[in-house]
C-alpha cells in the first residue's frame, strides 16, 4: 500500500538505497538527501576511497545509516558482488540511483575507440548491469524504484561530447524499456536529466560557460547537487507511485530556451 500523508512521502526509514558514483558532486548530494530522509544509504565508489570514506563517516555521525562499497560498475562480476553484499544484509534493495559515469571531452575526429568504449561503459553499460543485478532484490521486496541520471545532453548535442551524448540518449530509451518490462514486478524506472551543476572552481575553470549558462537559464543560476537529489527523492517516493518511464529535466529551464 502506498503512503498517503505528506510527511510519509519523504520518510524513507527502513529503505535501502544504492547510489552509484556517490563520491562525485551529484552523487554526494543524492546520498545526503536520502540520508536526511532516513534511508539506509549504500555509498558506491570506484576509485575515490578517501571521499567515500569521509562521506560515510559524516552520514553516520549525523545519526543516519550508511555503508560504502567499492566496485567497477562497468564489470558484471563486480556489479553482481556489490548487490549480493548489499542484498544479503538487508534482504531486499528498495531504490537504485544509477549515477556513475564520466564525461571527458574529445572530438569525433580525434577520439580513439578506447575512449569511446570507456565513456559508453561508464555511462550506459553500468546502468544496464546495475539495473539487471538489482531486479531480484527488488522483486524480493515487492517492488522498488530505479532512477537513472542522464543529462540534457541526451536531448541537446554538445560539441566534443559525442560519446557522452550518445550514451545518455541511450540511457533514456533504456529507462523507458525498463519501465515497460519491469512494471509488472512493481519496479518503477525513471530518468533525471541535469543541466550544468555547480562544482568547486567551475567559475574559474570555465567562466564563459558559466556566464553563458546563467544568461540562458530562465532561473539565472547553475544547478546545485541537491536540485538533482530532490528530483531523485521525489521519483523514488510514494508521491510518484504512478510515474514510470518519465524523463524529468532539472536544468533551470535552459531547454525551454531555444537560443541556448
Amino acid at each position: 500500500m502506498t503512503k498517503s500523508t505528506l510527511s510519509e512521502f519523504t520518510d524513507f526509514t527502513g529503505r535501502t538505497v544504492v547510489v552509484t558514483g556517490a563520491s562525485g558532486v551529484v552523487g554526494e548530494g543524492i546520498v545526503r538527501r536520502f540520508a536526511e530522509a532516513g534511508a539506509n544509504v549504500i555509498i558506491h565508489y570506484r576509485s575515490d576511497e578517501s571521499k567515500a570514506s569521509a562521506l560515510t563517516s559524516e552520514i553516520r555521525e549525523s545519526g543516519a545509516q550508511a555503508d560504502m562499497i567499492q566496485a567497477d560498475v562497468s564489470q558484471k562480476k563486480e556489479v553482481e558482488a556489490l548487490f549480493e553484499e548489499v542484498g544479503g544484509e538487508s534482504g531486499s534493495i528498495d531504490i537504485l540511483i544509477n549515477n556513475a559515469g564520466n564525461y571527458p571531452m574529445s572530438s569525433i575526429m580525434e577520439m580513439d575507440e578506447e575512449e569511446w568504449d570507456r565513456v559508453i561503459n561508464a555511462n550506459l553499460r553500468s546502468t544496464f548491469l546495475c539495473t539487471q543485478a538489482v531486479i531480484p532484490y527488488m522483486r524480493q521486496g515487492n517492488g522498488g524504484a530505479i532512477v537513472n541520471i542522464a543529462s540534457i545532453e541526451a536531448q541537446s548535442p554538445t560539441p566534443m561530447h559525442s560519446h557522452y551524448c550518445a550514451a545518455k540518449s541511450a540511457v533514456l530509451m533504456f529507462t523507458r524499456t525498463s519501465a515497460n518490462e519491469l512494471g509488472e514486478y512493481g519496479i518503477r524506472c525513471n530518468a533525471v536529466l541535469p543541466g550544468l551543476i555547480w562544482r568547486e572552481g567551475i567559475e574559474q575553470q570555465w567562466p564563459e560557460g558559466v556566464e553563458g549558462w546563467c544568461k540562458a537559464a530562465p532561473l539565472t543560476r547553475l544547478g546545485q547537487s541537491l536540485d538533482v537529489a530532490n528530483a531523485c527523492l521525489f521519483l523514488s517516493s510514494d508521491a510518484a507511485s504512478w510515474i514510470s518511464g518519465a524523463e524529468l529535466r532539472v536544468d533551470g529551464g535552459v531547454m525551454s530556451n531555444r537560443v541556448f
